[in-house]
């Protein structure tokens, strides 16, 4: 006969483990001696092993008593179901920790590969944080909108970034947004940016971000 403290001890769970066993109905409770302790019998170790070893082996203790039931046939059965269930949460947890890794990447969550490169390129570039999530904003809307012209134009806009001059264009369209309005350096971004797109006449009628991009360095001026 042994006290609860060393049956728990004995079955290597806690003492309120035991005691909840006993309110779930898994676990005989022996009666009380004279002075109004429970008194445990070898029968009372070996089910409580029992019973933590199928709880640590993810069976619910829902199915516990059950399963002390079942015959060796049924007991195979409901561990295939159990084993079943277990692989299907498995399953789950692996994805939700696929779309956490993915809220870990940040850009890369809401837009395309090409466009999370993009954003990479303007942060090694020195552009201001403000930019690149005007930048990203824009993307997002454009992606869902027309996921096929923005494939196109982001395409365009990662050939202009690797053009040195239009980088420095670039920079500065970031810096002149704290720029006063009557600020003569405004004239010649404008000019500058007006250069460049005669180069290339075709890019503003493809990419119209790289048109907002430009042409808002001259609406600003002009207001």
């Amino acid at each position: 006969m042994i006290t609860i403290g060393q049956l728990a001890a004995f079955a290597g769970v806690t003492t309120k483990a035991v005691r909840h066993y006993h309110q779930r109905g898994l676990l005989e409770e022996p009666p009380r001696d004279s002075s109004g302790y429970r008194r445990y019998t070898a029968r009372h170790a070996i089910d409580l092993v029992k019973i933590r070893t199928l709880a640590e082996a993810g069976v619910p203790l829902a199915r516990v008593k059950e399963l002390f039931a079942a015959s060796r046939e049924q007991f195979e059965a409901a561990i295939t179901e159990i084993d079943d269930n277990l692989q299907r949460k498995a399953e789950e947890l692996r994805r939700t920790r696929e779309r956490i890794a993915q809220l870990q990447a940040g850009d890369r969550l809401f837009v395309s590969a090409d466009v999370a490169a993009f954003l990479d390129r303007l942060r090694d570039l020195g552009v201001s944080d403000r930019m690149i999530q005007m930048e990203r904003d824009v993307w997002i809307l454009i992606q869902s909108v027309s996921p096929a012209d923005a494939a196109l134009w982001i395409a365009d806009k990662l050939d202009a970034i690797n053009d040195p001059e239009f980088q420095a264009i670039y920079v500065d369209h970031d810096a002149a947004l704290d720029w006063p309005p009557d600020d003569p350096r405004h004239t010649g971004l404008v000019t500058r940016s007006q250069r460049w797109l005669a180069k290339r006449p075709d890019l503003p009628v493809r990419n119209p971000s790289v048109a907002h991009l430009l042409t808002a360095v001259d609406l600003r001026f002009q207001q």
